[in-house]
């Protein structure tokens, strides 16, 4: 089932979310609807809060970057209750996107290692250190688990110049092509 995705202005991508129980209801029908609103959205990555629900639980989907990079080939997986436990590397400058600030895309800085904890679907523990695109999107998604956006890595110049668009989220006008709930 396809779900809407929840647009800035919305109280839950602020909301730190909180780790589940591995009798979360329904956990492996959420996880495939979260794959097919964000394979829908034609994103990478969605994160729970952003279809209103906040709990550690993110959805990743790689497989359409196998062209250029193809160890992402059929590259789908679920992470439940992921934690960066360390970062590290070089900071790398790359655009983002997000499904919940549509229409805007912006240079963000992350360091291009980290040091992560989770759950894969099957509820298998797993630590490992992740690099490069993958570390990129991880973290992209699990600071949505932390309540934040990666407009927050922004510097205050680039915030004043989107300031416009994110206004007109805020009064429920988010332009995209997939299902949205804005706060109006």
């Amino acid at each position: 089932m396809i779900l809407p995705i929840y647009v800035y202005g919305q109280p839950v991508l602020r909301k730190e979310a909180e780790d589940i129980t591995p009798d979360y209801p329904n956990l492996k029908e959420l996880i495939a609807n979260m794959f097919e609103t964000m394979n829908r959205a034609d994103g990478v990555g969605l994160a729970a809060p952003q279809i209103g629900l906040p709990i550690r639980v993110v959805t990743i989907d790689l497989d359409v970057m196998s062209d250029d990079l193809p160890e992402f080939k059929d590259f789908r997986r679920a992470y439940i209750n992921p934690h960066i436990l360390e970062v590290g590397g070089e900071e790398v400058s790359m655009e983002e996107g997000c499904l919940s600030l549509p229409g805007i895309h912006e240079a963000v800085k992350r360091p291009d290692r980290i040091h992560v904890t989770y759950l894969d679907e099957e509820l298998k523990e797993h630590d490992e250190w992740v690099e490069g695109y993958l570390a990129r999107v991880m973290q992209h998604e699990f600071d949505h688990l932390d309540g934040k956006m990666f407009i927050d890595h922004l510097s205050a110049l680039r915030k004043q110049m989107i300031k416009g668009k994110l206004g007109a989220m805020l009064k429920g006008k988010a332009r995209c092509s997939y299902k949205v709930k804005t706060i109006k």
